[in-house]
């Protein structure tokens, strides 16, 4: 299929079993299917009795390739997938999971095609994981945690749920597929080492509903720590006001202005030793001198005049907090040619006494604020860069991990 390692092969040679059941957040299930063929597995799914009665089997048979367990018959589908042998799944994915579903497992109560597949696993050493979704009074349910607890104990992995609306909403597919990035992706090259990325746009106040930013979304950010955090990572982001949700594993320090900002990464480097600083963020550089107190009112004056002073340059104090962190910067332009970009970010680097700098041209399309592609450029010390083609950002956060992974290896 066209659309098999589109995004990454950390899933490549990996067969996942992806049992449905009789919860609506079924209509989930195709997204993360095709989500995890985007990264490499192979997929078959099995439905319980009550999945026919939100979607069909042959839409799961399109999303995967793969014929649907719809019933255990002679041929023993369970012991195909699940059992004891050389060609059993690598992981279980249990997504939606009811409550009813999650406690017949902790129960070993087998009524089900997904139920007997998840028990078959069980006695194989094959990995769990169950991602719930119900009506939030469900989930509170004593018994329920109980029994989500005794299968925690077991070794099952629990993603989510997303408590919001007076519901146990699903995960969402990113969420569960970096998940099982993490437990069975092919690069763990990051275990035990921690990071600190900054990402998103900061605002400066003129009032107190007005304010000056950057035109960032933060996409750039939150790849690299999902990427950092699939390839195992301790990961703290401090994290602007950017539009997008930040990732799911990761610590996550929310701040505003730009002076939050600095306060936030000090703390951090200050508390902890961090062997990797990622400063992407899109820090506002002028903050208003005098921001007022109250909304300014329009109808009052034709005019506005502002008065801007610097904000406090957060990459320039990194080493300073900490010496020996591997810090990576990020520097955008506007309209300037490669060779340029390349020497404007080179002086950036050695400023700030840098290890790495990362530049782009946010003037060309499809790349930089707001897009789900970039164009990079990774320079070192010595003015060498290594170019990264126009990409998924997810891809490009990948690539510059992989440069940062030698560098540190070679300390």
């Amino acid at each position: 299929m066209d659309i098999v390692e589109s995004l990454g092969t950390e899933l490549r040679g990996k067969k996942i079993v992806l049992g449905i059941t009789g919860s609506v957040a079924a209509v989930q299930s195709p997204e993360i299917a095709r989500l995890l063929m985007r990264h490499g597995a192979e997929v078959v799914v099995v439905f319980s009795e009550a999945a026919h009665l939100i979607i069909h089997p042959y839409l799961m048979e399109w999303a995967t390739g793969n014929p649907v367990v719809t019933e255990l018959t002679g041929k023993i589908e369970h012991i195909a997938l699940a059992g004891d042998h050389s060609e059993k799944a690598d992981l279980i994915l249990v997504a939606p999971a009811t409550a009813n579903t999650i406690s017949k497992i902790a129960m070993g109560i087998d009524d089900t095609p997904v139920t007997s597949t998840v028990t078959t696993a069980f006695g194989a050493g094959i990995p769990i994981m169950i991602v719930p979704a119900m009506h939030a009074s469900m989930y509170k349910h004593p018994i329920l945690q109980e029994n989500i607890e005794k299968l925690e104990g077991v070794g099952v992995v629990f993603v989510g749920p997303r408590l919001e609306e007076d519901k146990a909403k699903i995960a969402t597919p990113t969420e569960v597929v970096s998940t099982i990035i993490k437990k069975l992706g092919t690069k763990h090259d990051f275990t035990h080492k921690r990071i600190l990325i900054t990402a998103g746009p900061t605002v400066e106040y003129i009032d107190p509903v007005r304010i000056v930013t950057s035109k960032s979304s933060g996409r750039m950010g939150i790849e690299l720590a999902r990427a950092s955090y699939e390839r195992g990572a301790d990961v703290t982001l401090v994290y602007g006001c950017g539009s997008l949700s930040p990732p799911e594993g990761v610590k996550i320090v929310q701040v505003d202005t730009t002076q939050e900002m600095y306060d936030a990464v000090a703390s951090e480097l200050k508390a902890e030793s961090f062997d990797v600083v990622i400063a992407a963020a899109a820090v506002a550089d002028w903050t208003p001198k005098k921001p007022r107190k109250i909304k300014v009112p329009t109808e009052k004056a034709a005019t506005l005049s502002v008065t801007f002073q610097p904000t406090p340059k957060i990459v320039d104090a990194i080493k300073k907090w900490q010496k020996t962190t591997y810090l990576v910067l990020f520097k955008a332009e506007h309209s300037v040619s490669n060779e340029e970009l390349i020497a404007r970010a080179h002086r950036r680097l050695k400023k700030a006494k840098a290890d790495l700098i990362v530049a782009n041209d946010v003037g060309r399309p499809g790349v930089g604020f707001g897009t789900e592609t970039n164009e990079l450029f990774v320079i070192d010390t010595e003015k060498k860069a290594v170019h990264i083609s126009k990409t998924l950002k997810l891809k490009a956060s990948h690539k510059i991990l992989d440069i940062i992974r030698k560098r540190i290896a070679k300390r």
